[in-house]
């Protein structure tokens, strides 16, 4: 009894003593979850090969393909109708997903197809035709994939053959955006929805918009003034942009359509989805990109407001821009990039809230639907697909990159997984038409490629990223954050507010940030200790702090955690 009781001192003590006997260790960890990293960056770069390789077998260079009959669609003339040379007089196709698959290309590190693809579009693409195009699509897309593909054939570490590239794709690029600028041509500046590339706006074209359309066209046009020299274009885009703002309610808030000739609001409600997701987006980025300080003080203001009247525990409803009264209690699939938007301003708390809750809708239905109603638990009757957006998996990489937490790399592969089960087929990868059949549409988005594999590839394999700051538009294209871009170069970019991020030979740097981050940050200056205010601070309904419910307390400025009501009836932060 005794040597039985001595025996087990000394196991209870090899165990504590001893953990690693019973524990991997932290390179174990650290080997297992490089070695996962590896293996879905490669399942990944199958799933682009798969889908890129099928569009230039059966559709290029039409626009897009259709990968269940392995055919090509043109239906995205509205965005084009981009007529090739050399090509019959009836062609209509733009090549359109191989100018969003330029920069995939780059990071995955293709360099010979990369410049196969730009050698091709330099001496075929041509915009003098007489085609109807959607402004903002054909900027996101076509304007920002040239620009952004531009960049990278200039960047001489993508070793493109010397004397090859003779900036074909900027000079395409201003020939572009010159056919947009008619566009502006409008009592308000707000720009026209739809114009012509070779007439301009068309005598009966329709004066309505959306907030999106008409303010999320700063990033593309203002690279394109800078790269050019021609003030015109950001000028354009910036005009638009502060009358939109103008627009605003007294409660910081905008609508979602508009009359470009009147600038009267055609729909009062909002929310950060469809019709207005990229106003927002576009503030932040165009404040890092270019360093001026309206863009900050216009998304500051937007995003209190966005918090404070759109904001549901985790999830974001839709409100009147005049009352903030919800309109409609919905989550659509749009909305899964505000997560990624919220790691850039550093509500890292709020960021991950809203992704689990995607996630979660995500896993129910196995990809994440158009639409679903909130206050029914349920699938929008008619807005049951899903078109391979990419706005989840971008928002899983910002928050990996913030976080370095391997449970978002279990994300990324449940997404890949749920993608090649449900939407691959011979011919590339197709739409869900409805998710609870999982019956598919014959439609490969050419954001699937500019977007989705992208942000996926990202999460798994960032070495692109190294020892360079990037911001992505909102259809995935990189451009770069350059000193020589900002009109001055904000304290947020002095070596002392810098992040960085560990890789296996150095140390870093990820981001560069605002000075309005949150958690508030102290910065030391030769006048003291200046305490900055929080993007995600929202004050308490009273200002002596008084409550008698927690719907009465706002979000802390230095935690971003939520303020709650104590039984004395004051605000604070008393749930730890």
């Amino acid at each position: 009894m005794l040597l039985s009781r001595s025996y087990g001192a000394w196991l209870v003590l090899f165990l504590l003593i001893s953990p690693a006997f019973i524990a991997p260790s932290m390179s174990q960890i650290d080997s297992h979850w490089a070695a996962k990293k590896r293996h879905m960056r490669e399942k990944v770069r199958k799933m682009f090969y798969h889908a890129y390789e099928n569009y230039m077998k059966h559709a290029f260079p039409h626009d897009e393909l259709k990968p269940l009959t392995k055919s090509f669609t043109d239906s995205l003339s509205e965005l084009g109708n981009l007529k090739l040379q050399h090509l019959p007089r009836n062609y209509n196709g733009s090549a359109l997903t191989l100018i969003e698959s330029l920069s995939s290309l780059v990071i995955m590190g293709n360099n010979t197809e990369f410049e196969r693809a730009v050698t091709w579009l330099s001496e075929n693409l041509t915009f003098n035709i007489d085609a109807r195009i959607n402004l903002f699509e054909c900027n996101i897309r076509v304007l920002g994939g040239l620009i952004s593909a531009h960049i990278l054939a200039t960047d001489s570490t993508n070793r493109l053959v010397q004397g090859c590239y003779k900036n074909q794709l900027l000079n395409l690029a201003e020939d572009l955006g010159r056919r947009f600028l008619p566009a502006f041509d409008t009592p308000t500046g707000l720009p026209y929805a739809w114009v012509n590339l070779k007439y301009g706006v068309m005598e009966d074209e329709t004066p309505e918009t959306s907030t999106s359309g008409c303010g999320s066209l700063i990033l593309e046009m203002g690279a394109l003034s800078r790269l050019t020299g021609d003030p015109r274009y950001e000028s354009a885009a910036l005009r638009a942009l502060r009358k939109l703002w103008s627009m605003r309610s007294s409660l910081n808030l905008l609508g979602t359509t508009l009359d470009v000739t009147t600038g009267e609001w055609i729909e009062y409600s909002s929310g950060i989805g469809a019709g207005v997701d990229s106003f927002y987006e576009y503030l932040c980025k165009a404040y890092i990109l270019f360093g001026k300080e309206d863009y900050w003080r216009m998304f500051h203001s937007a995003y209190l407001a966005v918090q404070k009247y759109f904001r549901h525990g985790p999830w974001y409803h839709e409100a009147d821009m005049r009352t903030g009264k919800a309109t409609y209690w919905q989550l659509t699939s749009l909305q899964a990039f505000w997560p990624g938007l919220q790691v850039l301003v550093g509500d890292i708390g709020a960021a991950n809230s809203s992704h689990r809750e995607f996630f979660y809708v995500w896993k129910k239905f196995g990809v994440i639907p158009e639409r679903y109603l909130l206050d029914h638990q349920m699938l929008h009757p008619t807005e049951k697909y899903y078109p391979l957006r990419p706005e989840l998996a971008e928002s899983t990489f910002y928050l990996y990159q913030a976080t370095k937490d391997p449970w978002y790399i279990q994300v990324g592969e449940s997404i890949v997984n749920s993608l090649n089960l449900y939407t691959k087929v011979k011919g590339g990868f197709a739409s869900v038409r409805d998710v609870t059949t999982m019956q598919l549409e014959d439609h490969q988005h050419s954001f699937f490629l500019a977007e989705t594999c992208k942000y996926l590839y990202l999460l798994f394999d960032d070495s692109f990223l190294v020892d360079r700051n990037y911001i992505f538009t909102t259809e995935g294209h990189p451009l770069p954050i350059l000193s020589s871009w900002h009109e001055r170069l904000p304290a947020a970019y002095i070596p002392t507010n810098w992040t960085y991020a560990k890789s296996e030979q150095q140390t870093r740097r990820a981001s560069a940030m605002s000075l309005q981050v949150c958690p508030a940050i102290t910065l030391r200056s030769g006048y003291g200790v200046q305490q900055v205010e929080s993007a995600c601070h929202i004050p308490d309904s009273r200002a002596d702090h008084r409550c008698f419910s927690d719907e009465e307390c706002g979000i802390d400025s230095s935690t971003c955690r939520r303020r709650s009501c104590s039984m004395a009836g004051y605000c604070g932060l008393w749930i730890q």
